[in-house]
């Protein structure tokens, strides 16, 4: 496939997981990162499963001690369920970021009613790609499921350029159960979810940020039924 054609292919995906996001995707995924019963069985287990994901990093940031000097990307922030609770423990900075305006908005809302200190947050409309900036540490969470091997690569070797000191990412890996699950359209929730869903080699992840002089220092694997995600902390060495 000539380049432009890639290039014709990538912008046609990220307006579909743009609108998806701004329309019924936002509506069903505010619902699964909430506390609302209106969800179903699948949904809540998603729910359950990121949420652990979400744990984790917050459980390796809070090893660091005092966060107020430090600053952060929640590049893919979703409706704020890492950005929130970093702010709350202290950090310095927060960057919240996301391709859906609407996932954006409900992120500032829900920070306001948090009662959260809005001058360590800023918010802003953006694909990864577009992203710009230096950062202490750079989180993405659950977003290379949009993105097939060598763009997730990619996208590794980008964010490896915006932070100082670690990148933090998670992603569906690569195993044969997925694969087989994604075939029958078991894994992700809803009839009218029409993005693309990809698995991942975590070989290749790991690859590109040592490509930047980034190491694996810990992983974790979270999964819950119809959730499974990878999640490995790179620091630049």
């Amino acid at each position: 496939m000539a380049m432009e054609q890639l290039k014709e292919l990538k912008q046609a995906e990220k307006a579909e997981v743009a609108n998806y996001f701004n329309g019924t995707g936002f509506e069903r995924w505010n619902r699964i990162y909430s506390d609302s019963d209106e969800v179903n069985k699948v949904q809540r287990n998603i729910r359950i499963g990121h949420q652990k994901t979400v744990d984790d990093v917050l459980a390796w940031l809070q090893e660091r001690g005092d966060l107020s000097a430090m600053s952060f990307c929640d590049a893919g922030c979703g409706v704020g369920s890492l950005s929130l609770p970093l702010a709350a423990m202290g950090a310095g900075s927060v960057a919240a970021s996301d391709i859906s305006t609407a996932m954006v908005n409900e992120t500032k809302r829900r920070a306001a009613d948090a009662g959260l200190d809005l001058s360590r947050l800023t918010f802003s409309t953006s694909d990864l790609e577009s992203l710009q900036g230096s950062f202490h540490t750079v989180i993405c969470l659950d977003v290379f499921i949009h993105y097939p091997q060598q763009a997730a690569e990619e996208m590794v070797r980008h964010l490896c350029g915006l932070t100082q000191e670690s990148l933090i990412v998670s992603f569906a890996p690569y195993t044969l159960l997925l694969s087989i699950l994604k075939k029958i359209g078991q894994l992700f929730p809803g009839p009218s979810k029409t993005t693309r869903a990809y698995t991942l080699r975590e070989e290749g992840i790991v690859k590109a940020a040592k490509e930047c002089g980034f190491e694996p220092i810990r992983s974790s694997l979270n999964k819950a039924p119809f959730y499974f995600s990878r999640l490995i902390e790179f620091k630049k060495t």
